[in-house]
């Protein structure tokens, strides 16, 4: 079965990203494996061959910026900051909305690289349960018993 037709276990993931205490080469590996599906349909594209020349050389935070910028391409990064002792990071699909109105989602870890990919899982098991067909949708059809009427008047 291909990975884009497993179901996502982004509970446990998340659960994962929560308890470790730094990015791991296989930590990281998982979380492309089991919660990307559009690198996947990449192939060897030069931006998954950046993202693996990033996971060879360990740079996490950056390797899960380039995951977010290839499945999320309509979520952005609307903070990055550091409060005693924890990172903070929010997603957003509405940056340029002021913080009141945008509901971003935000996350923090003590590491940099695990509160981006917790904020990364976090949007992936939101938009999981949003059914977006990549067609439009069909109106459903019309009541049987229904029958259009003519008011023009010609008379």
């Amino acid at each position: 079965m291909t990975a884009a037709l497993q179901p996502l276990d982004l509970p446990s993931l998340a659960e994962r990203l929560c308890k470790a205490h730094a990015a791991t080469r296989p930590l990281m590996l998982d979380i492309i494996g089991d919660a990307c599906r559009r690198i996947h349909s990449l192939g060897d594209s030069e931006r998954t061959a950046r993202l693996t020349r990033l996971v060879d050389a360990e740079a996490w935070a950056d390797a899960a910026l380039v995951v977010m910028a290839l499945e999320l391409p309509m979520w952005q990064v609307r903070r990055i900051a550091y409060d005693d002792g924890e990172w903070h990071c929010a997603l957003s699909r509405e940056r340029e909305l002021p913080d009141w109105l945008d509901a971003a989602v935000e996350v923090r870890h003590a590491d940099l690289a695990l509160a981006l990919l917790s904020a990364f899982v976090e949007v992936r098991a939101l938009t999981a349960d949003v059914s977006r067909p990549s067609v439009p949708s069909v109106r459903p059809a019309l009541d049987p018993l229904y029958e259009p009427v003519a008011c023009d008047n010609f008379g």
